[in-house]
């Protein structure tokens, strides 16, 4: 037995346990606004931080202290606590591309899948997108949304040859997997002339895209409907699946998908992906990809829905 290993794995195990609980904690800072009373607040105690988000100053407390012991926030002196500019970016600023705060509303969903997927582990059965706890779809929509915001039309649609052209031509979109339609509206807004579709299986978020599109003034230019990436109609000049084609049964688009011409997904998750996870396997990267596919990306591949892998 080494038992430097021994105690070098222990150190690791408590860290990721210590990770695993703060991460609960970041979840229902962002859930009780205490986050956002901090920004821009300068040093608060306790007992204003509760007054200004109208919760108990005993729980309060003690979740001030385990943010600053997770490094979080900064404590200063007489029991005063400050959120610095930069964390606050990541935390609080939704319209930055760094913000992660939806990341950990989705990772706080997965976990309560728990008994779901020891069952499933079990039988080899699958699990619905649509089964899972009820705030990963609000958290998903959360984690991507910065990144689409700041990329889809400016940078990702651009770097496809001819793709911008065609889309302010007044081009056919099929948006798949849209989820709240967040990347849907996007195109929509960015492209006056194109008619833009999203397809998602789950009707409650396609109802919750169906309002935000009506909320954004594109219910007139913009259309949801439930359908699976397997079994959507039509014919497109340009297909996105944007961060939802590992979420599918098979590593690829469904075959010339529907039209010769749109074989090509749009985001940030290519085939560098898989690169990069087998290059880099201990990297905060791929740990991140590799834990989240077996509680809910590859649980949604052996469901009713999805096709035999």
């Amino acid at each position: 037995m080494n038992e430097q290993e021994l105690m070098t794995f222990v150190g690791k195990g408590v860290g990721d346990v210590a990770a695993m609980v703060n991460g609960a904690l970041v979840a229902l800072g962002d859930r009780l606004g205490l986050y956002v009373a901090m920004r821009d607040a300068g040093p608060v105690t306790a007992e204003e931080l509760a007054r200004r988000t109208d919760t108990a100053e005993r729980y309060v407390r003690e979740w001030l202290a385990a943010q600053a012991a997770s490094g979080f926030l900064r404590y200063l002196v007489d029991g005063r606590y400050v959120l610095p500019a930069e964390h606050a970016v990541v935390l609080t600023d939704e319209t930055s591309p760094v913000c992660l705060i939806g990341a950990f509303q989705l990772a706080s969903a997965t976990v309560q899948s728990t008994d779901r997927l020891v069952e499933a582990f079990r039988t080899g059965q699958g699990i619905g997108w649509g089964e899972h706890h009820h705030e990963l779809f609000p958290g998903c929509e959360r984690f991507f949304a910065p990144g689409y915001r700041n990329h889809l039309v400016t940078t990702w649609i651009p770097a496809l040859d001819g793709a911008d052209t065609a889309l302010r031509a007044g081009a056919a979109v099929a948006d798949v997997g849209c989820g709240h339609g967040v990347s849907t509206l996007l195109m929509a807004q960015a492209y006056p002339t194109a008619t833009v579709t999203g397809y998602d299986p789950h009707p409650d978020s396609v109802v919750t895209a169906r309002k935000r599109a009506a909320e954004a003034g594109l219910a007139d230019r913009t259309r949801f409907e439930v359908a699976a990436a397997t079994d959507y109609p039509g014919r497109y000049d340009l297909i996105t699946f944007c961060d939802s084609l590992h979420d599918g049964a098979t590593r690829r688009p469904p075959p010339a998908t529907r039209a010769p011409r749109c074989d090509r997904a749009v985001g940030p998750w290519s085939s560098n992906r898989w690169r990069a996870i087998g290059s880099r396997r201990t990297s905060t990267r791929s740990v991140r990809r590799t834990t989240a596919s077996p509680r809910s990306c590859a649980p949604r591949t052996r469901s009713p829905r999805a096709p035999p892998r």
